[in-house]
């Protein structure tokens, strides 16, 4: 207890005094020194005699005192030092996010939807006709450079050059804000101006652009020197297969492309059959045929495997190339629409056999021969006399299976040829649709929803007597227009009764329509999609819920299908959907608000299904599991999300089953290839490695690629580790 005591004074002196005065202290504390050792032991007011010792040896020492230098403050932060640029006046560009303008002040005519229309006819790039005098003043605004009110469209002296790189709509009414319209600007500037105006990286608002990504782009390849081309068998013509045909042939090698379906102006005569006649062609429908299944669809261009991203950027610039409008170039959200999907198809098509490349129509690959660990021939079956179709590929040098999800069939045939497969999580449930004029209101509000317009005249009047009745209640005036409003909802917090499950919106079509995606019948399969104009009276999306790999509700699947149980449960619910409906194509309904109180609708409301829908109980045909889960996601998330989702009006129609693959087909991190299989390419959607028409194009894009690398080393192997995508899980 001594030794402590002493040593504790002792910090006290130590740090309570003045360093150089701690020594004239020495006496007093071997006073207590000496105190302490006769068996004084050290109490409360022993310190306090000490300390008080201490404090009149301070005040009676003869040493000079010497006033200490005010100690500054650490926390103060130093004025950076601004260092001479080695550049100054070199030209950097920087990219502007959140530049919010209002509707309203693109009502002279400069809106985005007028101005995209005049694109094609006017010599101004399109980014530059986007940039409108309303956004050059909230970009100016944004970036704190003055300007005059007298100042029309002209660029300030600070700004070298701007465009518009992404423009969106932000429906969130924050603080009772209207929608506002969001862009992405790039401005390029001296890097002297750029530090003048304290330009400060900061991710996903103001971001120095990195040049060599900025300018990155897909290189198709050195053409092959040889005479003779690598034979590269592809099968299946949606975007996996087409891109990765045209990446190939662009580089001088030979593909060979394999579709069961057929091209797209005789694949409108088989779907006019299905939906006039009730006459499915199990070869050519909405699911089989040129462009894939997304052709039929809404033509969604968003992706999340990153919008600037260099291959996905190609992407876009192709489709363009092909007949795509230049809009998807700069719209945040953008679509194609089946009629521009038609015509970009067959421009596709008539460019890549000039390239050298074969393209069979009606021709379906039956068997891949494997010895060895290689695929030594192609065997396939033509659905109608082609004569140039060949019964057999022999020795190919690659073979890309890009047959997507649903091609069941090539999947079984793999899977007794040995081909590895895996279970993987997908997701299943029901089309849902609203009338349009209600997302309007719901995304819009009261006082916005009227002006969102598709020039065509009948859903317009609809959409704006919907509104005409608050317009005349209050004092509502807008001059500004919208777009049709959309929506997308997703929960990981579905309750299904035991446990979480995720749910989620999937492909909603504004202005679009419901149709049947079935591939044979006694199995009723349906999807969404819209034309480009997006002007039907009707706004429809699937709504999902999760399934898992290792799901319990696939148990009695996996018992007697093992690995393809999912493919299995996929189809039961399909039986089940058509047997409610009664057959030949007809849908089951039922109101929302009846589904989740598990009740028949006693009346449905009108539908945009043509093949006819009939009031049946929806909430029997999945898995208990299921459909509580939903109903916990539509109650308790997505209608509180949107306030007025849960509606009379709201229709489910059922099924929704193949939003993606129940399968991978695994392959090689760094080959792609395969697994065991030296030369077989997964690729796409229906392999387990895109969801979605832009990331499965990449995907195709990456296996040209790996080709490339394997056969001719026609690329830098970074670039291909550049492009590298990654499989989707549900």
């Amino acid at each position: 207890m001594v030794a402590p005591s002493y040593l504790h004074i002792s910090l006290i002196a130590a740090f309570w005094l003045p360093m150089q005065q701690v020594v004239s202290f020495q006496p007093t504390l071997s006073s207590f020194r000496s105190r302490v050792t006769r068996g004084h032991h050290p109490s409360t007011s022993t310190s306090s005699t000490i300390i008080s010792e201490l404090s009149e040896s301070k005040t009676s020492t003869d040493a000079p005192t010497t006033k200490r230098p005010r100690r500054r403050s650490s926390n103060k932060k130093k004025r950076p030092v601004q260092q001479e640029l080695k550049n100054p006046n070199e030209v950097v560009t920087w990219r502007v996010y959140g530049i919010d303008v209002d509707p309203d002040n693109l009502a002279d005519g400069s809106s985005a939807t007028e101005t995209s229309a005049k694109a094609n006819e006017e010599s101004i790039p399109l980014e530059k006709q986007y940039l409108t005098e309303p956004v050059l003043r909230a970009l100016l605004s944004r970036l704190r450079i003055k300007t005059t009110d007298d100042v029309t469209f002209a660029l300030p002296e600070e700004l070298k050059d701007a465009r518009v790189v992404r423009r969106s709509i932000d429906a969130r009414r924050r603080r009772g804000a209207g929608p506002k319209y969001t862009y992405v600007v790039d401005v390029d500037i001296t890097r002297e101006k750029a530090r003048d105006l304290r330009f400060v990286h900061q991710s996903g608002r103001l971001e120095l652009v990195d040049d060599a990504k900025k300018n990155r782009s897909v290189s198709a390849g050195d053409e092959a020197e040889s005479d003779s081309k690598p034979k590269v068998v592809i099968c299946g013509a949606g975007p996996a297969g087409l891109f990765c045909a045209l990446s190939l042939a662009t580089a001088g090698f030979k593909p060979i492309l394999l579709e069961r379906g057929q091209p797209v102006e005789a694949r409108g005569k088989s779907i006019g059959a299905l939906i006039h006649r009730r006459s499915i062609d199990p070869e050519s429908n909405f699911s089989f045929g040129e462009g894939g299944a997304g052709t039929w669809s809404d033509g969604k261009l968003t992706t999340r495997i990153g919008r600037n991203s260099g291959p996905v950027r190609f992407v876009l610039e192709t489709l363009v190339k092909y007949g795509a409008p230049a809009r998807i170039l700069v719209e945040g959200s953008p679509h194609l629409g089946t009629d521009n999907l038609v015509r970009l198809l067959r421009n596709m098509r008539e460019d890549l056999r000039a390239l050298g490349g074969e393209i069979h129509f009606g021709c379906r690959a039956s068997q891949f021969h494997i010895e060895n660990g290689r695929v030594t021939s192609v065997s396939t079956e033509s659905v109608e006399e082609d004569t140039s179709a060949p019964t057999s590929i022999q020795q190919p040098d690659a073979v890309v299976l890009a047959t997507g999800h649903s091609a069941r069939d090539v999947y079984e045939e793999l899977h007794k040829s040995g081909v590895p497969l895996e279970a993987k999580g997908f997701a299943v449930g029901f089309r849902i649709e609203h009338p349009q004029r209600i997302i309007n209101e719901i995304q819009y509000g009261q006082d916005w929803g009227g002006r969102a317009l598709t020039k065509r005249m009948s859903t317009d009047n609809v959409n704006m007597q919907h509104f005409a009745k608050y317009e005349a209640a209050g004092d509502i005036e807008h001059t500004g227009t919208l777009p049709v409003a959309s929506y997308r909802l997703a929960t990981n917090e579905a309750y299904d009764g035991e446990t979480n499950r995720g749910a989620y919106s999937f492909c909603m079509c504004p202005g679009g329509q419901i149709v049947p995606s079935s591939t044979k019948d006694g199995e009723l399969c349906i999807n969404g999609m819209s034309f480009s104009n997006r002007d039907s009276v009707w706004a429809n999306s699937a709504m999902v819920v999760t399934v898992s790999a290792d799901d319990p509700i696939l148990d009695q699947y996996r018992s007697t299908h093992g690995t393809l149980a999912g493919l299995e449960f996929q189809r039961d619910m399909e039986r089940k959907a058509c047997k409610l409906g009664g057959g030949n194509f007809t849908v089951p309904v039922q109101r929302l608000t009846d589904f989740v109180k598990e009740q028949v609708s006693t009346s449905v409301p009108s539908s945009s299904y043509r093949l006819g829908v009939k009031s049946a109980p929806c909430h029997e045909i999945y898995p208990k599991q299921l459909y509580t889960a939903l109903v916990h996601a539509i109650t308790e998330h997505f209608d509180k999300q949107m306030p007025g989702f849960l509606c009379d009006e709201a229709l489910i129609h059922a099924v929704e089953t193949r939003t993606s693959s129940p399968l991978r087909v695994p392959r090689d991190p760094n080959t792609l290839q395969a697994g065991g299989v030296d030369n077989l390419f997964p690729a796409g959607e229906g392999a387990g490695y895109a969801g979605g028409i832009v990331s499965a194009a990449v995907d195709g894009l990456v296996v040209a690629a790996a080709i490339k690398a394997k056969l001719s080393g026609g690329i830098e192997m970074s670039e291909f580790q550049g492009m590298k995508s990654v499989g989707f899980e549900y």
